[in-house]
């Protein structure tokens, strides 16, 4: 693979030129490069900051799917033993209630699925990407300008070079400037909170469970990671977070462990504090002329179920399949294939997972008892839970 700031030979036709080189990006670099189409990534970071990504705190609750896809691309070799955790099952619980909704795969599977963190996901895809001959990265550069023409698009970038490509992919985050270059908008949904994540060492263990706790006034889920230590996230009005990010680490600590009601005995925090304002976007259109959407520039999901790398993941494989079937890699009626599957694969989950997240913050009395009804309900009625179940693993 040849790395470089700019790219010499400017005359040159990619096949594709994807924007963003983070896990969506990467990911959909490397299953299009075996299939021997040339690829250009074009990536605001420099170099090290793909290489050796730092750590920002978000875990990610792999599918069963997405694991064995991962590993097929050769990027869990990279993956080092205290880097990933099995989860076994989950529980969700409302409020000061005993009774949790209980999800855990049948007798016959091993795993709900598998926590890995994100930095350590885009340091395993660097590493399959990076020797690949017919991919280039260009680091230090974003997008200026798009010119569409019948066959192939021009990029300007805002290095001043201009790069030629027969179709652009953008995965450059749920607030893609990309997506915006190319005129197409995305609805989005403030929920006026922020979400802070740490790793904490506890003294009791957490049989690889993971918890969604939707206590009055915040919502605080603890994912289980290896070394008897847990992933806590929780969500609460922004100056509340805000105000936690500056506790000194004993009171912080005592802070947490005061919310968690000692449910995973005596804590420590070993990682530092991370803060996210939490915002969800779902693209208008996931294609254009010689034009698609991917990862969160398509579909930015809340992060209450730790998912949404899966269906970034899911979308790269899907596009990847798509194109594979013309010889043009910008046909549109594949582009509009892959719009079409992979807004029924994200649709449903994102629109549900933004309705309970908005009940779950809701503190009346009425949404208590729908909440409550409702876990009644899906705790009780197996065909349902057994999607749910599917869902989790397979997505």
């Amino acid at each position: 693979m040849l790395l470089i700031t700019i790219i010499s030979g400017v005359n040159r036709l990619l096949d594709v030129l994807i924007v963003g080189a983070g896990p969506a990006g990467l990911s959909l670099a490397k299953l299009l490069s075996s299939q021997g189409y040339t690829i250009g990534i074009l990536e605001r970071q420099p170099l090290d900051a793909l290489a050796n990504p730092l750590d920002d705190g978000r875990e990610i609750a792999l599918t069963q799917h997405s694991f064995t896809l991962l590993n097929q691309m050769g990027v869990t070799h990279y993956f080092k033993p205290d880097e990933y955790s099995a989860l076994h099952a989950a529980k969700v619980l409302n409020g000061k209630s005993q009774n949790p909704l209980y999800f855990a795969p049948s007798s016959e599977q091993n795993n709900l699925g598998t926590m890995v963190s994100n930095h350590t996901i885009r340091r395993g895809l660097f590493q399959v990407v990076k020797d690949q001959a017919n991919v280039n990265i260009i680091t230090e550069s974003s997008l200026l300008d798009a010119q569409q023409h019948s066959n192939h698009l021009t990029i300007t970038t805002s290095a001043g070079v201009e790069i030629k490509t027969r179709l652009l992919v953008a995965a450059d985050s749920r607030f893609s400037n990309t997506r915006r270059q190319m005129g197409i908008g995305a609805t989005m949904t403030d929920f006026g909170r922020s979400m802070l994540v740490c790793r904490m060492a506890h003294t009791m263990p957490h049989h690889h469970i993971a918890y969604e706790i939707f206590d009055y006034e915040q919502t605080l889920a603890l994912l289980p990671l290896a070394n008897n230590c847990s992933s806590v996230v929780l969500t609460l009005p922004t100056p509340e977070i805000e105000k936690l990010l500056h506790l000194d680490i004993q009171d912080f600590t005592a802070d947490i462990h005061e919310r968690l009601n000692g449910r995973i005995g005596d804590i420590s925090l070993v990682s530092n504090r991370f803060a996210y304002p939490l915002v969800a976007t779902y693209a208008k259109q996931f294609v254009g002329n010689r034009f698609a959407l991917i990862g969160d520039a398509a579909v930015g999901m809340h992060p209450v179920t730790a998912h949404g790398f899966n269906l970034g993941l899911l979308g790269a494989e899907t596009l990847t399949i798509q194109v594979s079937l013309t010889n043009d890699i910008g046909n549109a009626s594949r582009l509009a294939q892959y719009e079409r599957i992979h807004r029924r694969a994200t649709l449903p989950l994102f629109l549900t997972t933004n309705a309970i997240a908005k009940l779950y913050a809701d503190d009346r009395i009425a949404a208590r008892f729908i909440r409550n009804a409702g876990l009644r309900l899906a705790n009780d009625f197996t065909p349902l839970k057994r999607k749910l179940v599917r869902q989790l693993m397979h997505a």
